[in-house]
């Protein structure tokens, strides 16, 4: 369920913090992050990850001690997720997802030996897009827009 990001000091999830922990053991979860398994799933064709999924985690207090374990506070919580909080408290059935990457499938069923040779865009080494030329640089009024300043920093 988590792994540590040695980089950054702190906890984080492998697929994504609304993945429910095969556990609902709240103080093991805070406890031993490291040991916490999650209900999450790969779907593999011939060696190659060609989609993903997890069940979802439907309990409050244990969706709440995922967050405090990736360093999230209490208030925040409930704050930055009050959807969650106000929709689960009228109940919600388990549920679960996937995803399937169809470029990847292509790319196994097509026998290609990039993904590059079937997604539409591809990017380049160092993952910029030729075709649409991006990133680009955002333009002054898209700053504005957003209420965002550029300071470059001044390089010792």
């Amino acid at each position: 369920m988590f792994e540590w990001r040695k980089s950054e000091q702190r906890w984080d999830t492998v697929h994504h913090p609304f993945t429910s922990p095969q556990t609902n053991d709240i103080k093991k979860i805070k406890k031993e992050p490291e040991n916490i398994l999650a209900y999450q799933y790969d779907f593999i064709l011939n060696g190659v990850e060609i989609g993903g999924g997890s069940i979802r985690t439907t309990d409050l207090k244990v969706l709440s001690a995922v967050f405090e374990v990736l360093g999230h506070k209490k208030k925040e919580i409930k704050k930055q997720f009050s959807n969650y909080f106000e929709s689960f408290s009228y109940g919600v059935p388990p549920h679960g997802g996937i995803a399937p990457g169809i470029d990847r499938l292509l790319m196994v069923l097509l026998r290609e030996p990039s993904l590059r040779e079937v997604i539409a865009f591809p990017k380049t080494g160092d993952n910029r897009g030729l075709m649409m030329d991006v990133p680009s640089k955002a333009s002054k009024e898209q700053l504005n827009e957003l209420h965002l300043k550029i300071i470059k920093s001044k390089k010792k």
